[in-house]
């Protein structure tokens, strides 16, 4: 249970960042994968280059993530957004850059190996890790409290920015009605760039929690793209606190799911984890086509109610 909520806690953040890209862009965005492994690797160089806990170098992976997605936003997403590109061309200019960042991952990797003498294809930074408690003979890591706590104060974080500041409050109108934002005078290019460096911060961010509990490799991005893509769309591609949502539902859905079928079958059915995200997507979207972040809660409580009194 404990690995789960941190693996959970890290597809949230990411899948958020998917979203709040796609929800201002329209760009659904391939390379999030590798921003994630992005977050991964900053934390272990910096471990390698400065040490004490990988904790100290949370921070500063999510913000160098960040400036990359502003990097592609400015080198490919920008200039396809001005000559008016279609979803799909939008969608495929991402892979490319996907391919680009997982060859440069992987130059890293080398590099990491022939001058610190690291294992960057298969590193553990749980080591670094310490108990903070033991429950029902369990040994609580520090990395399970403190991946909730990192994904409450970006909940806060995040609502506060949309409904309490004045650009918050512009990139919301931004959003939901470019013409109207920019007849009201919101810069639409801030908004953008925003967009793209929240989203890779988020998954810079989501990377650094998974580096707790998973196996670190230039393959991360590609053991996580399906969780992630699938935690964005069960959680609704319009709100980024479904894609929270979501991103718990599917994490916690895939390692519960998969020890509970492993305990059943054995430990052959391992191998088909990737199928449950899938299947948890599929089943969302029939019963909430608009993801779980369009769901009208208040008229669900109401007919409840109607059920109750009945």
């Amino acid at each position: 249970m404990f690995p789960a909520l941190v693996i959970s806690s890290g597809i949230a953040l990411s899948a958020a960042g998917i979203t709040i890209i796609y929800m201002s862009t329209e760009t659904f965005n391939f390379a999030h994968a590798s921003f994630t492994t992005l977050g991964f690797f900053i934390v272990y160089q910096l471990l390698l280059m400065y040490g004490g806990s990988p904790y100290y170098y949370f921070i500063p992976a999510a913000i160098l993530t960040g400036f990359v997605g502003v990097l592609v936003y400015f080198g490919v997403n920008k200039w396809l957004l001005r000559r008016g590109a279609t979803m799909v061309t939008l969608m495929m200019s991402t892979l490319g850059v996907d391919l680009i960042l997982f060859g440069f991952i992987n130059h890293w990797a080398d590099f990491i190996r022939e001058v610190f003498g690291g294992e960057p294809r298969s590193f553990l930074l749980r080591v670094y890790d310490f108990e903070v408690a033991e429950i029902f003979g369990a040994s609580l890591k520090a990395i399970v409290p403190i991946s909730l706590f990192i994904v409450l104060v970006i909940i806060i974080g995040i609502h506060t920015f949309l409904t309490k500041t004045k650009f918050g409050i512009a990139m919301r109108t931004a959003i939901e009605n470019p013409t109207l934002a920019k007849i009201m005078g919101v810069n639409i290019e801030y908004v953008y760039v925003t967009a793209w460096f929240l989203g890779a911060f988020l998954a810079g961010l989501g990377g650094a929690v998974l580096s707790m509990v998973e196996t670190g490799s230039p393959y991360v991005g590609i053991r996580y793209i399906v969780p992630l893509f699938a935690g964005s769309i069960v959680g609704g591609l319009y709100s980024v606190f479904g894609s929270l949502l979501g991103g718990f539902l599917i994490g916690l859905s895939q390692q519960l799911g998969i020890y509970a079928l492993s305990v059943t079958f054995g430990a052959w059915i391992t191998g088909y984890r990737p199928l449950i995200p899938l299947v948890m997507m599929v089943i969302a979207l029939l019963f909430f086509p608009e993801g779980l972040g369009g769901i009208k809660w208040s008229q669900v409580r109401e007919k409840i109610g109607v059920l109750g009194g009945e």
